[in-house]
């Protein structure tokens, strides 16, 4: 596979537009879309996001692969481009009944392919969690899951936590303009460590356009985005990689910085998987460093045979 590079993609970046979208009705009513990009005769990357943001906001990193692989990408229900349900549909156990229902549809509709997971926080979470034990893929790739045994620094994550769900109960969720949200973004310490165009294209990706408010509006609901960190902690401990089906690599966080969304760990020493993290980045690697990001999982396709 060639050699990536930051500049292997335009900044700002634009997302293009999927060739095919398919509409995915889960059994409580709630709506997931498909969407398809990339080369079809490819092996097939599918790819989710982390609590409150949404899939476009990947593409950085997702659409490096168009060329080589088909790539189908698709929200957590109540993101991104899906409709948003009723809150009280909206908890981790109904997410991981979702990441068993949804490679299933991907596969009746689109074919039978080897399949690699690219999932980050929340969808690398219910992935991992999943009845099936990632049995349908032909690799995981987790980009820093959120997975912590019990002890000293689960107390830690505990308290993380909560403090994530009291700053999200406060998040603005009205802005006159996408420009406003992202400077607001650029000048959080959250996203400085970000590339540029990244602010941009997180309020884009994030952001809907309400006709009645006349304002751009939270894409995720900030109730619904406390709710699932409300239990967050609770499921951090159920993952054992021992139980999984396939082959797993985590790529973590720095987990020597001061975090600004979640704590990140050295998971190698509690998990049995392949696992690697990124010096001087955070929970938002996937938009602070890329192409790292990128090269990374190329070696992951490369361990597993069906990639030269």
């Amino acid at each position: 596979m060639k050699q990536l590079t930051k500049e292997s993609l335009p900044t700002p970046f634009e997302v293009p537009e999927p060739d095919r979208v398919e509409e995915v009705r889960l059994p409580d009513g709630n709506v997931v879309l498909l969407r398809r990009h990339g080369n079809r005769e490819g092996l097939r990357l599918l790819v989710s996001h982390g609590n409150g943001f949404a899939v476009d906001m990947y593409y950085p990193l997702w659409g490096r692969f168009l060329d080589t692989f088909e790539v189908i990408v698709f929200d957590v229900r109540n993101h991104g481009w899906n409709p948003v349900g009723d809150v009280a549909g909206h908890n981790i156990p109904q997410l991981i009944k979702d990441f068993e229902i949804i490679p299933r549809e991907v596969e009746l509709r689109f074919g039978t392919k080897p399949t690699f997971g690219v999932y980050h926080s929340l969808s690398a979470l219910a992935a991992c969690l999943s009845p099936t034990r990632g049995e349908e893929y032909a690799g995981l790739f987790l980009l820093d899951p959120p997975i912590c045994r019990p002890g000293i620094t689960y107390e830690q994550f505990e308290v993380a936590v909560n403090v994530m769900v009291r700053r999200t109960r406060r998040r603005q969720v009205r802005f006159d303009s996408l420009q406003q949200c992202t400077e607001l973004f650029r000048s959080s310490p959250a996203y400085r460590r970000t590339v540029d165009g990244a602010c941009n294209l997180i309020a884009r990706s994030t952001l809907r356009w309400d006709s009645e408010a006349r304002s751009f509006v939270l894409r995720c609901p900030r109730g619904h985005e406390a709710l699932i960190l409300t239990y967050f902690s609770v499921y951090t401990v159920l993952v054992n990689f021992e139980d999984m089906r396939c082959p797993v690599k985590a790529l973590g966080a720095d987990p020597t910085l001061h975090h600004a969304f979640l704590p990140s760990f050295r998971l190698d020493e509690m998990m049995a998987c392949s696992y690697d993290f990124l010096p001087d980045t955070t929970h938002m690697l996937f938009l602070e460093k890329p192409d790292l990001c990128a090269a990374s999982l190329e070696e992951f396709f490369e361990e597993s045979g069906l990639v030269r």
